[in-house]
């Protein structure tokens, strides 16, 4: 059959009309040239193609031609009264189609002639005409004299509380949105998805992560962007500082003065046997390298765990300690 109009839209080959208009309405948002500037030449094809895919079968006269001879029937056969194009039959403008949806065309562009828009007409060929020229015109939009193109409100923002242990070692999280869209015929109807978010390991509070288009739609507006933004639940025993992990752990006064070790569990289960040889003073600062936040931008490496140490100082001591302090510190 050569092109399939049907695989383009991703609809049935029973679709109807209102199943046809959402496909279009779906489709020509994600893929219109101006939403995709960083692959408008993609999104430019694409465009077209769901643009001539729509033209064809919401026409019954040219969907019942295309079921029939296929694409060649349709360049065989121009309706009545058409001047034809490249492609056989005369197209809609992709700018027009996308202008009955959306409102007028983005660009104030009159007709230069028959389905034609002068946004199209630069190489003068192919069914809805070529891009030349048009960078003009995107540079026009971005600044913002398409006035009437559908505007994208700002983005709905969410916080994201994460544990320290799921931005240590990294997390998937399924989450449940409701929001608003615009159906076939206008109308704002309920929707529920599910989004997966992956939260890679050493991700900070602040990091924000976007779903493009999951915020609620108006009527004639682009959909809003969904934003969660992360953010750090406290923990109970660590407390987090840039990629450094700082800890705080009381010592006996014996314990400061004749060594000790610490026993740590860290924030994916390892367990820590780590010596203190040097004398504890108020305030004293171990510094484990390499055992704190892992550091997203350099995978492998990984800040500085700090032990911040407290001396518990005994209430009262018999003589016979106070005696033997004394004696053990060269007092007496």
């Amino acid at each position: 059959m050569g092109v399939d109009y049907y695989n383009i839209l991703n609809v049935e080959k029973g679709a109807t009309e209102d199943d046809l208009k959402k496909a279009y309405r779906k489709l020509a948002m994600k893929w219109h040239p101006d939403k995709n500037p960083n692959n408008k030449q993609e999104a430019e094809t694409k465009f077209k193609e769901i643009s001539e895919a729509y033209d064809v079968l919401s026409d019954p006269q040219k969907r019942q031609i295309y079921d029939q001879h296929g694409e060649e029937g349709l360049k065989d056969t121009p309706p009545p009264g058409s001047t034809g194009s490249q492609n056989g039959f005369n197209s809609r403008n992709a700018e027009d189609i996308f202008a009955e949806f959306f409102g007028s065309s983005p660009f104030g562009f009159g007709s230069s002639g028959p389905g034609r828009s002068t946004r199209f007409s630069s190489d003068g060929g192919g069914m809805f005409g070529g891009f030349g020229g048009g960078d003009n015109v995107y540079r026009n939009y971005s600044d913002g004299t398409g006035a009437n193109m559908p505007k994208k409100p700002p983005p709905a923002e969410s916080k994201l509380p994460c544990s320290l242990e799921e931005l240590y070692n990294g997390s998937t999280r399924k989450m449940k949105i409701s929001r608003q869209v615009v159906d076939a015929n206008g109308r704002l109807v309920p929707e529920t998805e599910i989004l997966t978010i992956d939260i890679k390991p050493g991700w900070k509070k602040g990091t924000k992560i976007t779903f493009q288009d999951k915020g609620n739609e108006q009527p004639n507006q682009l959909a809003a962007d969904l934003v969660f933004v992360i953010d750090e639940k406290p923990h109970n025993i660590f407390k987090r500082d840039g990629n450094d992990l700082i800890m705080n752990y009381s010592v006996t006064l014996a314990e400061a003065i004749g060594g000790t070790s610490l026993d740590v569990t860290t924030l994916d289960k390892r367990k820590l046997s780590i010596p203190v040889k040097d004398i504890v003073n108020p305030g004293y600062e171990l510094v484990v390298s390499r055992e704190g936040m892992p550091i997203a931008k350099e995978p492998g490496n990984r800040g500085d765990l700090k032990i911040c140490f407290e001396v518990k100082f005994p209430v009262k001591l018999t003589p016979e300690q106070r005696a033997g302090l004394k004696r053990a510190l060269g007092g007496g």
